[in-house]
């Protein structure tokens, strides 16, 4: 087995029309998820927020955000996943750019969010993804981060073997998955953050946080720049 870092799998492989198909076949209770997570960030946004998604992929979750912020702002570091959000989503701005080296100037948006599992997912130091992410938040602003709660651990094994059947992934490594984390043979290989590990990442940082659980599926980190 090859070790391959998440962040380079989904850009290199896991990406644009595959990506939509993983979200096409996941099963009712992973659809309520995903729409728990994308509610969740809605609730933190008023008309006038500029906003940012990292790890927008094509967009599946910037859709909803159209019209409810003043501004939405997508990166990703999959180009064919951002070529195909910008032929489907308009009033939006997508760019390739690495989430731990963001080309934006400090304090440019009101909500910066990363949700699905993406602190783990973009092999990147967690620190420095906070601390960017917080750096390009404006005084008063949230950041917000999701991953999965070990509650959710059967349905999204479940998807995540649904994901390999169909030769999105490569096939399940029963013997090195479990406690939270999923290992394709592959290479691929899917960690969570806790609870607890956002608790130091946060407090790491100085600003105010709360740690929140919703749907028994997620678990976010909510962040404000005071």
């Amino acid at each position: 087995m090859i070790d391959k870092p998440s962040g380079a799998y989904y850009s290199d492989g896991l990406n644009a029309e595959r990506l939509r198909r993983c979200y096409e076949i996941a099963p009712p209770r992973v659809q309520r998820y995903f729409r728990a997570e994308i509610d969740f960030v809605l609730r933190r946004i008023r008309p006038a927020n500029q906003v940012l998604e990292l790890g927008c992929g094509y967009g599946r979750a910037i859709e909803p955000l159209i019209g409810v912020a003043d501004r939405v702002v997508g990166i990703d570091t999959s180009v064919d996943s951002l070529i195909l959000g910008a032929e489907t989503i308009d009033q939006c701005c997508l760019a390739a750019m690495d989430a731990g080296e963001l080309g934006f100037s400090d304090g440019s948006f009101d909500v910066v969010f990363c949700i699905q599992n993406g602190i783990s997912a973009f092999g990147i130091d967690r620190s420095l993804l906070i601390d960017e992410a917080i750096r390009v938040t404006r005084t008063g602003g949230t950041v917000l981060f999701s991953s999965y709660s070990h509650r959710f651990w059967p349905e999204r094994l479940e998807w995540f073997r649904i994901q390999a059947a169909h030769g999105l992934l490569g096939e399940i490594d029963e013997d090195a998955t479990g406690d939270g984390v999923i290992v394709c043979k592959d290479g691929f290989r899917a960690e969570t953050v806790g609870s607890g590990h956002f608790e130091s990442l946060a407090a790491s940082t100085g600003f105010p946080f709360e740690i929140v659980e919703i749907d028994e599926s997620s678990v976010f980190c909510v962040m404000t720049r005071a």
